[in-house]
């Protein structure tokens, strides 16, 4: 029953926030006002948080919420990142990257089979340390080794083709409503995290966005790889 009411108080939320959204893009005697620019802003903001909370609720996604950090976030440390979340331990950080094939045939050229795919966005955590090796080969068995090794050589995709695909920014990217139903691999290490509920990117540079590990892995389907080291 309380699962209900916090549904209908959600999409309550979400229709009011709509229509606030409606009511900002009526004709206004006010132009380049700071003030109109702040409101403009917010309005954005708070677009991009009903757009993937609409997403999420519709998914079954259930214990997430957003927070709005400060413009020179990522000029501070783990720490105070995790104190201005509220997270559990600066392991809980995380961050979405978008790795592209660069040796993969002529043939594969997107996103539509997700144990070949040219593109992947993997999680990982802010304090481990990525390890594309492992990914590689965890491609090559996820093939049954019909798929030569030489033919897996995972590495950061350029910020431009990121974007595109994503439709996220750097710093931005998140796994809720990309472009591109791009597959995900979420690091081992991930899945255990205690309590189990990590922060990523909230689909602006400056919006982050906290769930429950086991509910990200019910909406996303990652394959988990143990991929980083300490």
């Amino acid at each position: 029953m309380e699962s209900l009411e916090e549904l209908e108080r959600i999409q309550t939320k979400i229709l009011q926030r709509i229509t606030n959204l409606e009511l900002s893009l009526l004709p206004t005697t006010t132009v380049n006002s700071p003030l109109s620019a702040s409101a403009a802003a917010a309005t954005a903001g708070t677009a991009t948080e009903d757009r993937l909370s609409s997403i999420l609720l519709g998914n079954g996604v259930r214990d997430f919420r957003f927070k709005r950090v400060d413009s020179d976030y990522y000029d501070w440390s783990l720490e105070a990142r995790r104190d201005v979340l509220g997270a559990a331990s600066i392991h809980h950080l995380c961050k979405s990257i978008v790795l592209v094939n660069t040796q993969a045939t002529s043939n594969i050229t997107d996103c539509s089979d997700r144990s070949n795919s040219k593109y992947y966005v993997v999680v990982v955590q802010y304090t481990a340390r990525f390890n594309a090796e492992t990914v590689k080969n965890f491609l090559y068995t996820l093939n049954d080794g019909k798929i030569a090794k030489k033919k897996f050589n995972m590495r950061l995709a350029p910020e431009e083709k990121s974007v595109k695909l994503t439709g996220y920014e750097h710093n931005g990217v998140t796994c809720v409503g990309m472009k591109t139903d791009i597959p995900v691999i979420l690091d081992e290490a991930i899945t255990k995290l205690n309590p189990d509920f990590f922060w990523l990117g909230g689909g602006e540079i400056d919006l982050k966005l906290g769930m429950r590990t086991s509910e990200f892995i019910n909406f996303a389907k990652p394959f988990i790889v143990n991929c980083s080291g300490a």
